[in-house]
């Protein structure tokens, strides 16, 4: 297993810092990326952060990391709620994988109130803002010291 964490952002979350400031707070997708960087260090991991508003090119990444890694840390946007295809590509993965939101989803328009990510997921994280990310790596973390 080598020790490589993927952190996937989907469409929009290159917009933080931007868009919609207060649900999704002033932080930059550059500082979660940070952030996440920093996190797995701490923990002698290494994360590897993508971003796409593509729902292939969030799948090939999937598939790419799905054996093999520490884990998955994903933030699927939009997607989360409507993309089997993302859900398809998760059921595939052998390592644990994290889904995260920056806001509550469940305070939220009621569409959001649904995950296709959450079938596959081993932890949710929601309305932690972007220390959620942080979570879900020490997470990863704990699990692959205990061994699953």
């Amino acid at each position: 297993m080598n020790d490589t964490v993927l952190v996937l952002n989907g469409p929009n979350l290159n917009l933080l810092g931007q868009r919609q400031p207060e649900v999704y707070g002033s932080a930059t997708l550059a500082d979660v990326e940070a952030l996440c960087r920093s996190t797995a260090a701490e923990f002698g991991l290494q994360a590897e952060c993508r971003q796409s508003n593509a729902e292939h090119v969030l799948i090939d990444a999937i598939h790419e990391f799905r054996i093999g890694t520490a884990g998955i840390v994903i933030n699927a946007g939009a997607y989360t709620h409507t993309s089997v295809a993302i859900l398809d590509a998760l059921n595939a993965c052998e390592v644990p994988v994290i889904e995260c939101h920056i806001s509550n989803v469940h305070r939220r328009e009621a569409f959001r109130h649904h995950s296709y990510v959450s079938k596959a997921a081993t932890a949710v994280l929601a309305g932690f803002g972007i220390h959620g990310y942080a979570l879900a790596i020490r997470h990863l973390a704990q699990l692959r010291r205990a061994g699953g």
